[in-house]
């Protein structure tokens, strides 16, 4: 008789490499001042945060957290649906659909929820929801819990029209259709072919969906996210995001149709039985986007930053992935010397994320490395000389160097 837990047993990859001192993940943060934080008693710069704007330390942010607290208590005790909505969910999805040009605006309790939720009471028996292969988890899991519903489920080529041209010519027009993808791609920052996405989608009837968790504060106009960065606010129907990047909080958002909406409220079972989102959360949110309203300084402020660092790294000799997001992956290869060049950074005084398969394709492991408006640039040319003193002990850089493969360097 099979035992469910004997693949727990048997899963010591975790342990071996905590064993070698080398384990990247689930590292406590003890004091989180945004570009610095203290972990295991000692600061270390924070080149690893989707901490865009570096909010979750402003003081307005925080002070309204606490407001928040004082006047609705630490829960709202319900789900949206029921007893959990405030006057401050319903402030925040009109000033949230005014900032990004939309009718209306629903909130979740988290980005993941927002995924599932959205997709899986849209897309139905009979419909087709057609996903980029390299979207996020919570959209590929919202596409799984859809076709757990009957729906069809298809895939096509990363940021390639063409083929997904060719995947909605063979869907039957009559079907409907739902294409989805990133905006930003979380692991390489590179932005979507949104223009030739949209037109091919509508040409076939399909309606589109982007998820702007790194595009929001980051891309578009004033940090509108990825309709706006190419004018197509109006031709993109629906765009979610989250609340834990740009906005220094948690929680989730989907914008659009005012009547598509109101549907999904009434349709979603993630909305209708998960807690609403926190008053604190909710507050901090609100104060994070009125923050960047007035400042929309900050989000160029950021490109600079991440440009700074994109040309620092690609002229120390590193393999840089570009983009013009605030996401700076430097390809490593092997998974070993992934884990040991992370090390050499974390012991430096940089903490940045390790990406290593399957999170990333074989022999593509990389330091995936992301910055903030607040990173100051003595931060900046720190993490720049940690990375150079590591490359050159592991001959990533220098003479001893491998010819860049892998990722194709834009």
């Amino acid at each position: 008789m099979a035992d469910l837990f004997t693949k727990c047993y048997e899963f010591t990859r975790a342990d071996e490499v905590k064993a070698q001192g080398l384990y990247p993940y689930f590292r406590p943060i003890e004091d989180n001042e945004g570009p610095v934080v203290r972990i295991e008693g000692r600061k270390v710069i924070m080149a690893g945060s989707n901490n865009y704007l570096g909010l979750t330390a402003h003081p307005a942010v925080k002070e309204a957290a606490i407001r928040a607290i004082e006047h609705y208590g630490t829960g709202c005790s319900g789900s949206r649906y029921l007893t959990g909505t405030i006057d401050l969910h319903n402030e925040l999805e009109r000033r949230l659909a005014e900032f990004l040009g939309y009718e209306a605006v629903l909130l979740f309790s988290t980005g993941y929820q927002t995924a599932l939720g959205t997709i899986s009471a849209l897309v139905g028996k009979g419909d087709y929801v057609i996903s980029d292969k390299e979207n996020h988890a919570s959209i590929i899991n919202g596409c799984m819990l859809a076709k757990g519903g009957f729906a069809q489920f298809v895939r096509y080529k990363h940021n390639d029209m063409d083929d997904l041209e060719k995947v909605l010519r063979h869907i039957p027009a009559d079907a409907g259709k739902l294409v989805v993808t990133d905006g930003v791609f979380s692991v390489t920052g590179e932005i979507v072919d949104l223009p030739r996405l949209v037109e091919v989608s509508h040409r076939y009837g399909a309606r589109v969906l982007v998820d702007d968790a790194h595009a929001v504060g980051v891309i578009g106009r004033g940090g509108r996210g990825t309709a706006s960065h190419f004018g197509l606010t109006a031709e993109t129907d629906l765009t979610m995001g989250t609340f834990s990047k740009t906005f220094a909080s948690l929680g989730g958002f989907v914008a659009g149709p005012e009547r598509v909406i109101n549907y999904l409220k009434h349709h979603s079972p993630a909305l209708i039985f998960s807690a609403s989102p926190t008053p604190a959360s909710v507050a901090a949110a609100l104060a994070a986007l009125e923050i960047l309203e007035q400042h929309p300084e900050l989000v160029t402020q950021l490109i600079a930053n991440a440009d700074y660092m994109r040309k620092g790294l690609a002229a120390l000799g590193f393999n840089v992935y570009h983009s013009p997001t605030a996401i700076v992956p430097v390809i490593v290869g092997e998974v070993e010397t992934a884990l040991v060049l992370w090390r050499k950074l974390y012991d430096g005084g940089v903490f940045v994320n390790a990406f290593i398969p399957p999170g990333v394709p074989p022999n593509m492991s990389m330091m995936r490395t992301s910055y903030m408006a607040t990173h100051q640039k003595e931060h900046l040319d720190i993490i720049l000389d940690v990375f150079e003193r590591a490359g050159r002990e592991l001959g990533l850089i220098g003479d001893r160097a491998p010819t860049p493969s892998g990722i194709a360097v834009q």
